[in-house]
């Protein structure tokens, strides 16, 4: 079986013939902790406030490695080149 979408989905009205208009669905209670937790984070979201992750240490060694990752990269332009580089074959020189 699928799992459902954590986020709510919209309830579907239905128009019935006497005028009466049903919802389906299980109805939402707005003063449930899960209502008013999904609100608040939200609001955070909006407001740019939410922290999500670990933090990042300044200093440490990987924002060092970073930084001259960094520094590499506009050196030659935005581009990195990745690996071992090309081994000369003595054979192709030879000739």
């Amino acid at each position: 079986m699928k799992a459902k979408n954590k986020k709510q989905e919209n309830k579907v009205v239905v128009e019935v013939s006497n005028n009466e208009v049903k919802v389906k669905g299980r109805p939402v209670n707005m003063n449930s902790a899960r209502q008013k937790r999904l609100a608040e984070l939200a609001s955070k979201r909006e407001a740019g406030e939410l922290k999500r992750g670990r933090p990042v240490v300044e200093g440490s060694e990987r924002q060092k490695r970073l930084a001259e990752q960094a520094a590499r990269k506009a050196a030659n332009g935005g581009i990195v080149k990745l690996g071992r580089p090309k081994a000369l074959k003595e054979a192709d020189e030879q000739k």
